[in-house]
């Protein structure tokens, strides 16, 4: 058996940049051992399946550990090889996921436009050793979603943090969002994910259905410029819309070739 894949950066325009994800194309769904297999050989964040439907498409991702409910970057990414690669015709693509619903992403010249759920986050008691895990400054604020979610003063907090990965695993959480009024930004942020494989995430869709939410909030607009401050950093234009977030941000092929199963 063949089976196309791509890898393609996304919220960034230049190679090496973003967040790299592998997007498979499938004719009809692959046992969930296969796929696991795949997204472990391809060693990235998430590799993406999914298959056209009457309606759009449906849409899985998987790290190199788990299948995951949401991830923002492989969706941008998956969308940018269908309009760039595959042929897609209009500017609109929906996808159907079956833990985070529909999702649709938008075309506007070379931006993509993720239209995402609002996670907003909420207070939560301080998980022992998240702390010390991370360097051992204290937080402004903890605060919990689906991830553990820490806000500090300023974006050089953020990049100070030395994360000791073996120990953020033991933390009872899919992933940890560290986030900070930014400098030349609305807000920073850096994610964390050794439980599933990740240690750090480049750019992180999913925590900014947290991230969107709360610095809406605090700051007062609708209307927020980020950055994710990994070494590769990336960008996005963000906002919130009722109980949605929309995510905007550029993408760009890296390769592309065929897997033999």
């Amino acid at each position: 058996m063949t089976i196309p894949i791509y890898q393609a950066d996304a919220f960034t325009d230049k190679l090496f940049g973003g967040n790299p994800a592998a997007i498979c194309p499938l004719d009809e769904w692959l046992p969930d051992e296969t796929m696991q297999k795949i997204a472990l050989e391809n060693n990235l964040a998430e590799t993406a399946f999914f298959l056209k439907t009457e309606n759009g498409y449906l849409l899985r991702w998987f790290t190199p550990e788990l299948e995951i409910d949401l991830c923002g970057h492989a969706t941008l990414a998956s969308a940018h090889i269908l309009f760039t690669e595959l042929g897609y015709e209009g500017d609109t693509i929906r996808f159907d996921t079956v833990k985070a619903g529909t999702l649709i992403v938008k075309r506007d010249g070379d931006k993509y436009s993720m239209d995402f759920p609002s996670r907003p986050p909420f207070a939560a008691d301080k998980p022992e050793g998240l702390i010390e895990a991370l360097g051992g400054k204290k937080p402004k604020e903890i605060l919990r979603s689906r991830d553990y979610f820490l806000v500090y003063d300023t974006e050089d907090d953020i990049l100070d943090i030395k994360p000791d990965h073996f120990a953020l695993a033991k933390i009872d959480s899919l992933g940890i969002i560290v986030t900070a009024p930014g400098k030349d930004v609305d807000f920073v942020s850096r994610f964390f994910a050794p439980a599933a494989g990740v240690p750090e995430d480049p750019v992180t869709g999913s925590a900014h259905c947290n991230l969107i939410p709360y610095w809406a909030a605090k700051l007062g607009k609708n209307k927020l410029h980020a950055y994710q401050v990994s070494a590769r950093k990336g960008e996005l234009w963000c906002e919130l819309k009722g109980d949605r977030v929309i995510m905007t941000g550029k993408a760009i092929t890296y390769l592309k070739g065929e897997i033999y199963i």
